[in-house]
């Protein structure tokens, strides 16, 4: 089934929306969530609650691209939720890859406000388009999947040494990239 059939499913709030949907985009929810939760059983309850977030997403929301769509409510969940099973006040904090990935752009500052501005999406998208393919697929790996270097080496067949100063260069070059548009960083 195409997206735009199911975007229409969901527009007209049929209930085979979701089902639809949910075998469609599975797989690909677990991809995005498999280096953020630990568990299969928050895993599971992530993706559930994303497609039931989907159903209350759209309408009034129209997404272009309903992968894209999906993994951004996938992802946010996960995070949320990772963040609340590494909280302080339960013994341990964890830093995760964005939080490390947005120090490394911004000295520790969140690019979460600007991020927010249509301006900033686009010029990280920019950035990303300007990448090399096998750039772009270490940066994604590594930022969007929380991917662990070791893992990205080896599927890549690249020295851990070598993604570790690909990717010191790819957020200089990102952090350039924001300060010559007036982000702050």
């Amino acid at each position: 089934m195409t997206d735009e059939k199911l975007i229409e499913m969901f527009w007209n709030r049929d209930e085979g929306a979701i089902a639809a949907a949910t075998e469609k985009y599975r797989a690909f929810c677990h991809s995005v969530v498999a280096n953020l939760l630990a568990h299969q059983e928050d895993r599971e309850e992530c993706i559930s609650d994303a497609f039931l977030a989907l159903w209350n997403k759209i309408p009034p929301a129209r997404p272009k691209s309903l992968s894209a769509f999906l993994a951004k409510i996938v992802r946010t969940l996960a995070l949320e939720r990772s963040r609340k099973e590494n909280a302080w006040k339960r013994g341990g904090r964890v830093q995760t890859v964005g939080e490390e990935f947005l120090q490394g752009v911004t000295d520790g500052r969140t690019l979460a406000d600007d991020y927010e501005s249509s301006r900033a999406g686009e010029i990280i998208n920019e950035f990303l388009d300007s990448q090399p393919k096998a750039d772009r697929k270490i940066f994604i790996l590594r930022y969007w999947f929380d991917e662990d270097i070791s893992r990205i080496a080896l599927r890549t067949g690249h020295s851990e040494s070598r993604i570790k100063s690909l990717l010191k260069r790819q957020r200089d070059k990102l952090r350039a990239m924001l300060e010559k548009e007036g982000i702050t960083v």
